[in-house]
């Protein structure tokens, strides 16, 4: 995908929409070689790249130079990054300085989390010429107001007020929203509701298009195994192996060979 016009191609002919997280330069590399519609480059990676318990610890500058390495690498693929924490919260002039760093660091378009108090700053946003990303359901950046990662809309009103703020985000000119950990019933409902497209974590199987991080795609953290995640590989036990082989060969004498070996002429 090059561009925002063909997210809504995709929903209006019916074809899924493939998004996957990237933080750096080599992972990005592989990614561009795949079939992988686009590319969030998310404040997730202040947990996966950085050890951080939740998503509040990113800043402007952790996801600009995130979003910079990955733009470079998967320069074949439509780079959303993400604006994190308080970043647009503070005033508006701040919010276009810092969305200003994403879009000259290589992304393509902008998300942000939420709808209430952030769609004046939107419609601003996408009235300068940046496209948005919305996010509502579960929205790691309220981590603390939500009182954890829970579950969103389970109940009637709280289905009821994503659905609303789905159409507002919509009308203040997103070009697609992420739904997270949202029931599948809801997810369909909005998504049905909506012209734009959804993408979906942990949403059920009737939305848009599908996001996952790349981390848990990969199995490359064994310690996090929601009921929304299918592993396609067991990376981190593949990594070790492969690291262990190693340190076994060394110790053994068996790498470096002769065939990984320099030659001089002095004797």
């Amino acid at each position: 995908m090059k561009n925002i016009h063909e997210f809504l191609k995709k929903k209006q002919g019916r074809k899924k929409i493939t998004m996957i997280t990237c933080y750096d330069y080599t992972s990005a590399k592989i990614v561009n070689h795949s079939k992988i519609d686009c590319i969030l480059v998310g404040d997730t990676s202040i947990m996966l790249m950085h050890g951080e318990k939740n998503t509040t610890q990113a800043d402007i500058k952790i996801i600009e130079t995130h979003t910079r390495a990955v733009s470079k690498g998967a320069f074949n693929k439509f780079i959303v990054a993400d604006l994190p924490f308080m970043s647009y919260r503070k005033s508006l002039s701040q919010t276009m300085e810092n969305v200003e760093k994403l879009i000259r660091a290589g992304a393509q378009a902008i998300k942000l989390e939420g709808a209430v108090g952030n769609l004046e700053t939107i419609k601003y946003i996408t009235d300068s010429g940046i496209p948005v990303m919305g996010h509502i359901g579960l929205t790691p950046q309220h981590f603390h107001a939500l009182g954890g990662f829970k579950i969103q809309g389970k109940h009637r009103q709280e289905a009821v007020k994503l659905l609303e703020e789905a159409k507002a985000l919509e009308k203040s000119g997103c070009f697609a929203i992420v739904l997270e950990c949202v029931p599948s019933d809801v997810a369909k409902k909005i998504s049905q509701a909506l012209l734009i497209p959804t993408i979906g974590i942990g949403a059920g199987p009737d939305t848009d298009g599908q996001v996952l991080v790349f981390h848990d795609l990969l199995g490359l953290q064994s310690d996090f195994k929601p009921k929304f995640l299918k592993t396609y590989l067991n990376g981190e036990e593949l990594f070790i192996k492969s690291i262990n082989q190693y340190v076994s060969d060394v110790q053994l004498h068996i790498f470096p060979g002769v065939e990984h070996s320099y030659e001089g002429e002095a004797k």
